[in-house]
Order: C-alpha cells, then structure tokens, then sequence
C-alpha cells in the first residue's frame, strides 16, 4: 500500500508545540508518511533554535528553508513572507507530498499555503476560525480560504469556519495538539529539572524554589513602533514587584527589534535580582514550568490555550489576543502600570491550578489528526458554501 505523504512546515519555535503529537501519531500511522520542513525563524539561535529541540526528539527533517530578513519591521516581515514563498514553492515541487500541513497564523504561514494551493497541492489548514488582533488575524482567515482541509481546535472556531463558507464536511474540530502535552504535564506536575542549570539563560541566578512568575510578552505589529515602550513598562512592573522571574525572549514579529532592545537595555541599566531570561525550551519543559508558576504575564496564546488546560492562572496585557475564546484563568489589562500590577497580585493570589478548562482540547488530538489525515478526501478544488 502506497503511504499519503504528509508535508508539514514548522517556520517558528511555537508552532513546534502546536504540531508535536500529531508529528509522532503521523511517523506512527500505518497509511501515512511524514515529510518534515522546518523554516524561518526555528532554524535561527536567536529565537530559540526550535530546531535542535526537533531534532533531538527524533524527527527527520526532510528540508531547511532559511528565509528571515533582518530587521524585525513591517517590510523584513514582507520580504521574509516573499522570500519563503520562493524557497516553498521549490520544495513542495521536490518532495512531491500529497497534502501540506500549513500552522496557525504566524505571518510567514502565509507563504507555505500559497506555494501549495497555487501547485495544486491539498492544503491542511491546523487552528483556523479563530479570532485575535495582529497581523495574525489577517493571516489567519486567508489561510482558511486558501485550504482544503480545517483542523480547528474548539466548537468556536469551527462554526466560525462553516460560516466563512467552507463546507462542513471538510471541517473537523480535533482541538489543539499542545494540549496533549499540557494533558501529559497536568497528569504529573512535579518540575523535575532546574531551568536555570538545564537551560542556562542570561542573568542573576533568581531564588525561584519558594514561587515565581514566568512572562512571555511578544511585539504586536499592529502597534510595533510601541513595542519597546510595551515591553519596558512590563520590565518595570515585574522589577517593582521583586517576584523571582523566569522572562522569555519575543517571537520574530515586526517589533521584535525594540522589544529585544526594550529587554537588554533595561538588563544592563538595572541588572534585575529578580529576573532570569530565556530564549527556549522544549514543550514539556515549558508546559511544567508554567504549570508550577504562580501565573503567566504577556501576551502569549500559551496563556489562553495551555494554561487554560493546566488552570493557570494568567495575566494578559493588551491587544495581541483581542477576541480568542478564553477561560475563567485569564485576567486582560491594559499596558498601564497600576492596572499590570494589581492584575498580578490579584492572580498570584489565586489558587494554582484554578478551574481547568478543556475548550482547546482534551489531549487527544494528535492521534485523531492523523486519522483524519489519512483518511480523508484529499482534494485541492472545493465548491464554497455560500
């Protein structure tokens, strides 16, 4: 029997977590064959090097697009877009998959679903139907369009898709891969490793054993000349309070200049005693810091989707996830430093876990993807349902 190849592109360090399950139950699956690319900004040391992280857990990676342009504003994002394109459209030629997988919402995800609908390749769109604020909303539905296929993580999403006029029979809720992880990590929640000696990071070795915080605060491109003032107050917020933190480095957003800036400038200024910095982590690890924190603070999805799932509890600040569904763990505030700081004593003071919610998933959608993925219709012409 002729095994489906399924290609999947990974073109940033969270994508990785979102696809991770569903890349073992594909390698797994008797009818399916895995074609694995890996882009952008997860092959770059200054994001993280997600790549290694894939490596290490096995995967065989098939391709490496190197495409990101320097810069970190609205034109960079551009021309990394462009240059990506370029670089997919070749490969999806090469290796000759019967269907892409296309993640999320990233903006660069752009290019891997035009360079296969444009060759008559079915595209798989995974996480559609959702709303935000960013770029990634944009990106997001003109993913939808440009796909055979919808993945959606929650009931929310998918009637959202059905509505855009995708046919229904074609949309199928599998709920988000990472909570499979996040499902693993709630079953044995003890954090069995010491982020600082396993990871490493950059400044003072914080006294994290009695309690901590971790933040995650990404640029929005909508508001990207603000990204180094954003990222500043948050600084200064998490400074005053002295709560032991552990603070990961921004994605690769138009804005991640000055919020990268925002971060050393102020690291060298005041050489905080109460923060630590990194730039990764694997899936589980993250998931089992996060689920041990006394809350997350930024503006990452993790915080609607995973900690959700682990109850915990959440500050987000800001725009970037306008409009996601969310459970009762996430506070919203905006960038005014009373309100940050008040949010985050309101939530460490909750219990952790809070109620769990399952509205992304209950931690089997790896499997069930790759059911779908080989079983289904694979077609690159659809009739729209209007």
């Amino acid at each position: 029997m002729t095994k489906r190849k399924i290609c999947v592109v990974i073109t940033a360090r969270p994508s990785y977590s979102r696809i991770k399950t569903t890349l073992k139950a594909i390698n797994a699956h008797d009818k399916l064959e895995l074609q694995l690319v890996i882009a952008g900004s997860a092959l770059l040391g200054r994001y993280g090097n997600a790549v290694n992280y894939i490596e290490e857990d096995g995967f065989v990676i098939n391709e490496k697009v190197f495409m990101v342009l320097e810069g970190e504003n609205k034109t960079s994002m551009a021309k990394t877009t462009g240059l990506g394109l370029m670089e997919l459209a070749n490969t999806f030629y090469n290796l000759k998959p019967d269907a892409v997988v296309t993640i999320a919402d990233r903006f660069e995800t752009i290019a891997t679903s035009i360079a296969a609908s444009y060759q008559n390749i079915p595209l798989v769109h995974i996480q559609g139907g959702e709303v935000t604020g960013n770029i990634d909303e944009k990106v997001r539905h003109a993913n939808t369009k440009l796909a055979d296929i919808h993945l959606v993580a929650s009931e929310d999403a998918k009637r959202r898709v059905v509505k855009m006029g995708e046919d229904k029979n074609y949309v199928f809720n599998t709920g988000c891969p990472s909570i499979d992880i996040a499902f693993q990590v709630s079953e044995n929640r003890k954090l069995n490793f010491d982020p600082i000696e396993k990871y490493g990071g950059v400044g003072k070795h914080i006294n994290w054993k009695d309690g901590y915080i971790v933040v995650m605060q990404h640029p929005v491109t909508t508001e990207y000349k603000k990204s180094r003032e954003n990222i500043s107050k948050t600084l200064k917020v998490v400074h005053d309070l002295g709560i032991p933190t552990f603070w990961f480095w921004p994605n690769v957003d138009s804005g991640a200049d000055g919020t990268s800036k925002g971060i050393r400038a102020f690291r060298e200024t005041y050489q905080p005693e109460n923060i630590h910095f990194f730039k990764n982590m694997k899936p589980e690890d993250f998931l089992r810091l996060l689920s041990n924190s006394r809350c997350l603070v930024g503006n990452s999805s993790v915080g609607i989707r995973e900690c959700a799932f682990l109850g915990v509890p959440v500050v987000n600040i800001g725009t970037r996830q306008n409009g996601r569904l969310r459970a009762h763990n996430v506070l919203d505030v905006s960038y005014e430093e009373k309100a940050m700081k008040d949010a985050i004593l309101n939530r460490i003071n909750k219990p952790n876990p809070m109620s769990q919610s399952d509205i992304y998933g209950n931690g089997k959608s790896g499997n069930l993807m790759a059911e779908i993925l080989a079983n289904v219709d694979l077609r690159f012409h659809k009739t729209i349902m209007y």
